[in-house]
């Protein structure tokens, strides 16, 4: 059996390139304080940060924006394909009648210097044992024994962010296991204040502070809703602007952007419309050739 050894560096160097820092981003201080701790203790030893929420509020960009803000190259993985342990090392593959093992950009993406190492849905494997030799790399030795590649260990500064949603809702996830959460350090996203989150749709979705405003109000109002409490990520927020900044009515705009309840959403409107004084145009509901 033949072994192909490492992923060509050219690949590497794209697939694992620092990112771009995103405009706009915004983060309590007290994350952005804690973020900036990591940093400083990832040059003593390499550090895993765990970040939960909800979904849609800003947790791969947050990953992204420390990669940016601090130059370090970023490597992404989708947990949710892993069928088996030690499948991010690599696999056995058939080349001209003969097996060889084909490693892959985890093992290299680990032992580069400084690098950040996202696991992206960590919660979401196909089997829970296919986590299992993250918990070698994850451990204090932060080494793992691979058959085919022998010792691998965790380079200087490397910084191991895992990503997850919780929750019923959210099919396929799995509960994390205590042992490997336990490896962790903690950091939770939410819905951002109203008034940033008015300022970001200002910001990136291109509305007027009036637009931004009701939308947040209408979003707020659907998330603590009692009746029918639905989750309006940050992602939704700006789709929603976006779609009001190319002519649809707010009403129009939530209708297209969620799978929310008509009279949920009517009712919401109308409260605000009583309270606030809103007024939209509604064009007639009428049928036309497209």
């Amino acid at each position: 059996m033949k072994r192909l050894h490492g992923v060509d560096q050219d690949v590497f160097d794209k697939t694992a390139a620092v990112p771009e820092p995103e405009d706009h981003f915004f983060l309590r201080s007290e994350v952005i304080a804690n973020l900036e701790r990591i940093e400083r203790l990832s040059r003593r030893h390499p550090v895993n940060v765990l970040v939960a929420g909800k979904q849609g509020c800003g947790k791969s960009t947050l990953v992204r924006q420390f990669a940016a803000r601090n130059r370090r190259p970023l490597a992404t993985f989708q947990i949710g394909i892993l069928s088996e342990p030690g499948q991010l090392f690599g696999e056995h593959r058939l080349r001209d009648g003969q097996t060889f093992y084909q490693e892959f950009l985890f093992p290299q993406a680990i032992r580069t210097p400084g690098c950040v190492i996202h696991l992206e849905e960590i919660n979401r494997p196909e089997h829970p044992k296919a986590l299992n030799m993250l918990l070698s790399v994850l451990a204090e030795d932060r080494s793992a024994w691979h058959d085919e590649l022998g010792h691998v260990h965790v380079a200087d500064g490397v910084v191991f962010f895992a990503t997850m949603n919780e929750g019923d809702e959210f099919v396929g996830t799995e509960m994390l296991d205590a042992a490997l959460r336990d490896r962790f350090y903690v950091t939770m996203l939410d819905y951002l204040p109203a008034e940033v989150e008015t300022e970001v749709l200002q910001l990136k979705g291109s509305v007027s502070g009036a637009d931004a405003l009701t939308i947040v109000n209408v979003a707020n109002r659907l998330r603590s809703n009692r009746n029918e409490p639905m989750t309006v990520s940050t992602r939704h927020t700006l789709m929603i602007a976006e779609m009001v900044c190319v002519g649809a009515t707010v009403k129009e705009a939530f209708m297209h952007s969620l799978q929310v309840n008509p009279d949920v959403l009517e009712s919401v409107l109308l409260s605000l419309h009583v309270e606030l004084g809103l007024r939209e145009k509604e064009a007639p509901g009428r049928y036309r050739t497209y």
